[in-house]
């Protein structure tokens, strides 16, 4: 009997699936989640559900990971029509397979959706997806400390035609890849560089806010200048001169008086990691503010000591310190205190299982 989700009026899609005949083998795979880097490696499968403009969603499938074909003129070539997410999947110590507040991610993926004139994928179906691939695949969730199973939603645009209008034809996929810890030998503090010549996305009416590749290839250029002057990562400040984020990740601010400040901006993308880390704060008594934070602010606060620590945050490192600010015309070391890892602490402990998840946030993908 099909069962009617009865808050959104959907059924459950009818996947169709095709087994991979030639899947890693147990021994590979084992040697791969020994030691499984970030994004190297794939699991055996891939989700695959079409859109129209005259039939919907339709077709869903598990098929063997495989190489796309994309015809020459497919809009996503040429007018960059895409947008992505990125969640977890974590494997507890009683064997189960949870992910950690999905929901967030489908609804953030709808936001990309409708800023990039795609279409936007139900919260139902984007559940289902994750826990069909896992039902295909859960042997790919790692059980070392800090591992996981990254999951890697996509949707882009596929009909070909050159003209400039959002495309008749899209396709969402799901593929997943083994992830090690980020930090090897424990977390350490970076430094950072503040990039004044480029910005990583348009501000207001721009698409900053959505998790969308062309904002991620604008950050390529100064993430490499970064590198070159030895900085894990680079800051971007909006035309005002308020910081916005770094290429990845959000970053927040800790005051001596106890208030995390993060920045806060229609240009800036919504983190989930983030806000997580924020609620955390605030359940310990921590003041929270979301507000614009210039870069005079910042220089001012750790210079008088009224900032005591920095951080970024996002879904891959997680929680990670900021030791050191550098820029053309300056170098400022960044205080480092105890609340960040505390934080990050805490929400892997509730990702992984150790700790009571006392907002619901773990929804179980196995079983």
């Amino acid at each position: 009997m099909t069962v009617i989700d009865p808050e959104t009026e959907l059924a459950p899609l009818e996947f169709a699936h095709t087994p991979h005949l030639a899947p890693t083998t147990p021994e590979r795979r084992e040697q791969i989640l020994a030691a499984p880097g970030f994004g190297e490696n794939f699991t055996d499968h891939m989700v695959d559900i079409c859109w129209s403009k005259t039939g919907g969603w339709h077709r869903p499938r598990v098929q063997p990971y495989g190489p796309i074909t994309l015809d020459p003129a497919a809009a996503v070539l040429h007018y960059g029509q895409e947008i992505f997410e990125g969640i977890k999947a974590y494997r507890h110590a009683d064997g189960t397979i949870h992910t950690f507040r999905p929901d967030q991610n489908a609804a953030r993926l709808q936001r990309s959706a409708r800023r990039m004139a795609l279409p936007e994928l139900p919260t139902p179906y984007f559940l289902q997806s994750l826990r069909e691939l896992i039902a295909v695949d859960g042997a790919w969730v790692p059980s070392g400390e800090d591992q996981s199973l990254y999951l890697r939603p996509f949707m882009f645009a596929k009909e070909a035609f050159l003209g400039v209008r959002a495309a008749h034809k899209v396709g969402y996929y799901l593929i997943a890849s083994p992830a090690g810890a980020y930090f090897h030998g424990g977390v350490k503090p970076v430094s950072i560089w503040l990039s004044e010549d480029y910005a990583r996305a348009a501000g207001r009416g721009g698409t900053g806010a959505a998790k969308t590749g062309g904002n991620y290839a604008a950050s390529l250029l100064p993430q490499a200048q970064a590198a070159d002057r030895g900085c894990a990562q680079v800051v971007f400040l909006d035309p005002d001169g308020n910081v916005e984020e770094l290429g990845g990740m959000n970053i927040v601010f800790v005051k001596r008086d106890g208030t995390l400040v993060t920045p806060a901006s229609e240009s800036i993308l919504a983190g989930i990691t983030r806000d997580s880390i924020l609620q955390l704060a605030a359940d310990r008594g921590h003041r929270v503010e979301q507000r614009p934070f210039s870069l005079q602010e910042w220089r001012d606060g750790v210079a008088s000591g009224d900032i005591v620590e920095v951080f970024a945050c996002g879904t891959a490192a997680v929680v990670t310190p900021i030791g050191g600010l550098k820029a053309a015309g300056f170098e400022d070391a960044q205080p480092i205190g105890p609340l960040a890892l505390e934080l990050r602490q805490h929400l892997t402990d509730i990702q992984y299982g150790r700790a009571e998840d006392t907002h619901g946030w773990l929804v179980r993908l196995d079983g």
